[in-house]
């Protein structure tokens, strides 16, 4: 969970009115991130355009890890099968199964 300060914790309203004056605190790095509140309750969260990225690029860095992993972990698997020491089931059976 996130943790917010008191000025980061912006009314929906407020946020509409002095929407400039909040995108310059952004821009200007003065805050983090801005939370919009609705009904006192987190519905948005306003980060700068490289604060953005930056999690987009660390969120698909961790897609591809562990799409790294499983690949990794069935290649092995495949080496276990192939030397015998694992038994591989056709498809059709497994689905007999469930």
């Amino acid at each position: 969970m996130v943790a917010y300060e008191n000025d980061e914790l912006i009314p929906s309203s407020e946020f509409a009115k002095k929407f400039g004056s909040y995108l310059s605190q952004i821009k200007d790095h003065t805050v983090d991130k801005l939370a919009v509140l609705k009904n006192n309750r987190i519905e948005a969260v306003l980060v700068s355009k490289d604060e953005y990225e930056k999690m987009k690029d660390a969120l698909a860095f961790q897609e591809y890890s562990e799409l790294k992993k499983r690949i990794e972990d069935s290649l092995d698997e495949l080496e276990l099968i192939k030397a015998g020491k694992k038994k591989a089931y056709p498809i059709d059976t497994l689905w007999d199964e469930l």
